[in-house]
C-alpha cells in the first residue's frame, strides 16, 4: 500500500492475526488499470484505487464482488472472487466482524456498504470504491 498508509494497514493485519482472526489472503497495490469500460483486449480502461496503493482486498476467494447488487440477495451476480456468505463462511467478512471494524476505525470504508449497484465485500478504501 502507499507508503503513508502502510504502518497503518500492518499493525491492524498484525493485531487482527494475532487475535486469530481468519485472513488467509491481502491483495493490496496492482499496478495499472483495474477499475472502469473493458477494451477490445479485454483489459481495464481506468485506475483504481488499488492503482494509487490505497485499497485493500482481503480474502478474496470467499468475499466476491458482485454487480446488479443494490441490496445483496439472488439477483446479485458475482464477477470476480468467492462467494460471499457470511453465516456458513468464516473467511468472510461481515459489518459486525473485527476485520470490518479495525479497518473502519482506521478511516477505510468497506466495500460491503457501497451504495448503488455494486457489493464488494472483499475490499476496504479510503472511498469505499
Amino acid at each position: 500500500v502507499c507508503k503513508r498508509y502502510a504502518p497503518m494497514v500492518r499493525d491492524a493485519l498484525e493485531r487482527l492475526i494475532g487475535q486469530g482472526e481468519k485472513i488467509n489472503s491481502v491483495i493490496a497495490y496492482r499496478v495499472g488499470r483495474t477499475r472502469g469500460d473493458i477494451d477490445a483486449r479485454g483489459n481495464r480502461t481506468g485506475f483504481s484505487n488499488h492503482s494509487y496503493g490505497v485499497a485493500i482486498d482481503i480474502n478474496a476467494g470467499h468475499n466476491g464482488l458482485y454487480e446488479n447488487c443494490p441490496q445483496f440477495g439472488a439477483h446479485c451476480k458475482l464477477v470476480h472472487g468467492g462467494p460471499w456468505r457470511p453465516q456458513q463462511d468464516p473467511f468472510s467478512l461481515h459489518r459486525e466482524g473485527n476485520i470490518v471494524r479495525a479497518f473502519t476505525h482506521a478511516g477505510f470504508k468497506w466495500g460491503g456498504e457501497i451504495q448503488g449497484k455494486q457489493k464488494d465485500f472483499m475490499h476496504f478504501s479510503l472511498t469505499g470504491y
